[in-house]
């Protein structure tokens, strides 16, 4: 009576290989998550050297140096690597997961891929607010 309790409340372990397509998954998310910070530490880099250096120039304490590159330039250029970097790395992702679904037949859903999206296009709204000087 006792070794059905066990059976009923132990574990049923998955295959060996069901678990390393798990950590395929895991790791593709996490490769994803790393990039959604890269192009988000871009991102608002960019966006706040933009906005320090409109603060200084209304202050009137502050003259720009007129130059190829300068701070409006260097943020869209931020701005702009950011949303295609987090851009070319969902599209990668989402390519991947597709790939290991056809081959395995598992389906995987994931929150990295939604956050992926609304970075990217959040980056995109401030890229536009960059350009047209919102």
């Amino acid at each position: 009576m006792r070794a059905s309790r066990t059976r009923l409340y132990a574990p049923i372990m998955s295959s060996s290989m069901d678990l390393g397509i798990r950590r395929t998954f895991l790791a593709y998310d996490r490769t994803l998550m790393a990039w959604i910070r890269t192009a988000l530490s871009l991102i608002t880099f960019g966006f706040s050297i933009y906005k320090f250096f409109q603060y200084l120039i209304r202050t009137d304490d502050f003259r720009p140096i007129h130059t190829v590159i300068g701070p409006r330039q260097f943020a869209i250029g931020m701005i702009g690597l950011g949303v295609i970097a987090l851009a070319a790395a969902t599209v990668q992702y989402r390519q991947t997961i597709r790939m290991l679904k056809e081959e395995r037949g598992e389906e995987y859903r994931s929150l990295a891929g939604i956050l992926a999206a609304t970075v990217c296009i959040l980056g995109l709204g401030l890229l536009a607010a960059v350009v047209l000087h919102l």
